[in-house]
């Protein structure tokens, strides 16, 4: 059958297919943070950036007894993390980010992506 709509489903059919052989994988943005706080705030910075799937590399003392803490850290995991630094450090805190690479988003994470998704597609 040589009418449009065959070749629609025909191309659509190829491209579900080499998509599925493919084994595509989500990448998600990893950015570097440098995190500026007193000194007695550092353990629990610390903490948070490793509860966000954070990767601390390193610190460094500042005068006036101020501590930068540099880590990588998902973007997704510190999109509002202006308030949440604010919130322990009594808004004495502050940092920046810059973006650093892409990685392959952890598996369970991309279930949770997945689902979101299609739940959001469903009420479409």
């Amino acid at each position: 059958d040589s009418k449009e709509v065959a070749f629609r489903a025909a191309g659509k059919g190829a491209f579900t297919d080499a998509v599925q052989k493919a084994k595509p994988v989500l990448l998600e943005p990893i950015v570097n943070i440098e995190v500026t706080v007193p000194a007695e705030n550092m353990g629990d910075i610390a903490g948070d950036l490793a509860s966000k799937r954070g990767k601390v590399l390193g610190q460094d003392m500042l005068a006036g007894n101020f501590i930068i803490i540099k880590a990588q850290v998902p973007l997704a995991e510190v999109t509002q993390y202006n308030s949440q630094l604010k919130s322990v450090t009594g808004g004495r805190g502050s940092y920046s980010m810059t973006l650093s690479h892409y990685e392959i988003v952890p598996p369970n994470v991309q279930q949770q992506i997945v689902a979101a998704y299609a739940k959001q597609k469903q009420s479409e």
